[in-house]
């Protein structure tokens, strides 16, 4: 059957009534639902060409919502998107800065130096203010950890950061930056100690057309000023950045003799949006079922590289066969006797080669309580590489590691092991949706595979799929899924893991 037909078949084919099917007698016969032949025949579907690569947005990225949103139709699941549908649709925006509209200008007695856009100051990241920004100023900079951040009161402010670019990152720079951000100032300006060329040199001619979510949060704008350009009004507000880079302690410091304001244009060059797809099975427990544990894959992938003769980028191991994995993890758990205890949700995330738009977006406007859900199994790329063994990313910093290896070896007739992360170095914990469950406090698993020499090519096709490994690994999944579910109580994270990774306090 051609492909295209075969989506069609998939689309159109009558959901068989649960009641119709014959009953599971136990949780192995509805592990058995989950086989080689149907994880293939959902690749195929989503990795086909008629998907056109499933980029983030296109047309081809909400076909394979549509159709994942079917089949969770067909097995019982209720919608788990806004208002009522199966769908949670964010926003995307094109946008570029006006270069000639926006400035930051400093002032400290007499005296100002204004830092432009086209020559001294370059914006980074963050909600640019539609109106101009001005608050108290603070001083950062020195050896400071995330602990001196959060006992300064920054809210509100203008946060001046002063970090060393003549020196190695310090191993703590994305924490300390993270607690500034979280802190609530109106701007973080970081002023570089780059040489003027240096610095121009990193500042574009003309601003770049710039896409991204648009989360609806106040979160501070970030831009970064050359200090080349502020010799005059840093002396006069008494401030010597040399002698704030080399001190051995933290700096945190109000400048009431210095006043900063942000101003910036932005022009909106389009809008559009993107889907996740979202079901939830609802559990058995009266009380438990108001918990969830989360089975999430990315449905997305690259789309079309023009110029090459095979131009679609199907995506079938990236991340089709996760998101098939979602699909037939719903099936199983959906069958009779084998709903949990908690409530389950599925979920299929767009936007994660973007830069995890979807699982971010949901993260920030979850559609269930993000204090009910207990844990986060996160599934990417399952297809390929070594027939025995998968791994299993954040094992250390949860008992759900622990969990992990008690299921996994109650269940050797699987042949499939689950090791530690291979990859330490390529910080792959950061790098996929599960990170937006755990920075907001959920802990999670990561089942990922590692690349390989066909990752974001054209050839990572269907044909190389190992469909009758991953429905192993699968199996396991929902050996797990019953384990975590049904337990009395809920997985905690190792201490340290939470001080390091949970940006927000008071989640569980």
């Amino acid at each position: 059957m051609p492909r295209l037909s075969l989506l069609l078949a998939w689309l159109l084919a009558p959901a068989a009534p649960l009641a119709a099917q014959a009953p599971a007698p136990s949780s192995d016969a509805a592990a058995s639902t989950i086989t080689a032949a149907d994880v293939a025949g959902r690749i195929s579907v989503i990795a086909d060409d008629s998907m056109l690569g499933r980029d983030t947005p296109s047309r081809g990225l909400d076909q394979t919502a549509h159709y994942v949103a079917h089949q969770f139709r067909s097995f019982g699941l209720k919608p788990g998107g806004e208002n009522g549908t199966w769908f949670q649709r964010y926003p995307i925006t094109r946008r570029r800065l006006d270069l000639d509209g926006s400035r930051i200008v400093f002032r400290a007695r007499n005296v100002s130096d204004t830092a432009t856009f086209d020559r001294a100051a370059s914006y980074s990241q963050g909600v640019v203010p539609e109106r101009p920004v001005s608050g108290p100023t603070v001083l950062v900079g020195g050896q400071v950890s995330p602990d001196d951040v959060e006992r300064m009161q920054l809210r509100g402010r203008i946060v001046l950061y002063a970090p060393d670019f003549s020196r190695d990152i310090p191993l703590n720079a994305v924490q300390v930056g993270r607690a500034i951000r979280l802190a609530g100032p109106k701007a973080i300006v970081i002023v570089s100690n780059l040489d003027s060329a240096a610095f121009t040199a990193r500042v574009p001619r003309r601003a770049p057309a710039r896409t991204g979510i648009d989360l609806r949060l106040d979160s501070p704008v970030v831009v970064e000023v050359s200090e080349a350009a502020l010799p005059d009004v840093l002396r006069a507000a008494g401030v010597d950045l040399a002698e704030v880079r080399s001190a051995r302690r933290p700096v945190l410091r109000e400048l009431p003799g210095l006043g900063v304001r942000v101003e910036m244009k932005d022009s909106v060059l389009s809008r559009l949006t993107a889907p996740n797809t979202i079901g939830i099975l609802r559990g058995t427990d009266p009380t438990l079922r108001d918990e969830y544990l989360v089975f999430s894959a990315h449905m997305d992938h690259v789309g079309i590289t023009p110029g090459q003769t095979d131009s679609i980028n199907n995506g079938a191991d990236d991340d089709a066969s996760g998101t098939a994995g979602v699909i037939e993890l719903a099936e199983a758990f959906s069958r009779p006797g084998a709903r949990p205890k908690r409530s389950l949700v599925f979920m299929t995330v767009s936007g994660e080669e973007k830069g995890l738009w979807g699982s971010r977006f949901f993260s920030e406007h979850p559609t269930v309580p993000l204090d009910r859900i207990v844990a986060n199994f996160n599934i990417d790329m399952i297809g390929r590489n070594w027939p025995d063994t998968i791994v299993a990313i954040g094992k250390e910093h949860s008992d759900l590691g622990a969990t992990l290896e008690r299921v996994n070896a109650a269940h050797p007739e699987l042949g499939m092991t689950a090791i530690d992360d291979r990859w330490p170095e390529e910080r792959f914990y950061f790098r996929s949706d599960h990170y937006n469950f755990a920075r907001k406090g959920v802990p999670i698993l990561f089942f990922f595979n590692g690349v390989h020499e066909d990752y974001h090519q054209p050839s990572d096709e269907l044909e190389k799929i190992d469909a009758e490994k991953e429905s192993r690994i699968l199996r396991l999944l929902y050996y797990l899924g019953r384990e975590v579910a049904n337990a009395p109580a809920r997985p905690r994270w190792n201490p340290e893991s939470r001080a390091e990774i949970v940006e927000e306090p008071g989640v569980p």
